[in-house]
């Protein structure tokens, strides 16, 4: 299967709250191949836990069912490190490491970032929902 879309934690936090913006992402589960990477898992992890939020195991469960887990290899986590200061020095000055990881790992599998983080806004390989 090819791999199609990264969801970042922006993107799966819209899921399940079941917004409209959630809407696109159910669109692309639907369609498959898409990929989580663990920073994201991470990231929701502490969404859930700084809100209070007692869903964290089944939405966690869906997450492995539904995408394939990416982890973060060596080669991955250099490009990141690459990536995130070559886009905070050209156009988006706060644009994060875990950021940058989901983009490394978009990148390293030809496929896009689908999020509403506006840190990607002016990144080619973006999918704004």
């Amino acid at each position: 299967m090819s791999h199609k879309y990264v969801l970042d934690s922006f993107a799966w936090v819209e899921y399940f709250r079941g917004t409209k913006k959630g809407e696109t992402v159910k669109e692309c589960l639907e369609e498959g191949g898409c990929i989580t990477p663990t920073i994201v898992l991470a990231e929701l992890s502490d969404v859930y836990e700084r809100e209070g939020n007692s869903h964290w195991e089944r939405d966690f469960a869906f997450i492995l069912s539904k995408t394939t887990i990416s982890d973060l290899d060596k080669e991955t986590a250099s490009e990141a490190g690459k990536i995130k200061n070559e886009v905070k020095r050209q156009q988006e000055p706060k644009f994060g490491l875990a950021d940058a990881i989901v983009l490394a790992t978009a990148r390293k599998l030809a496929a896009k970032v689908l999020t509403g983080d506006q840190h990607f806004k002016k990144l080619p390989g973006t999918v704004l929902i």
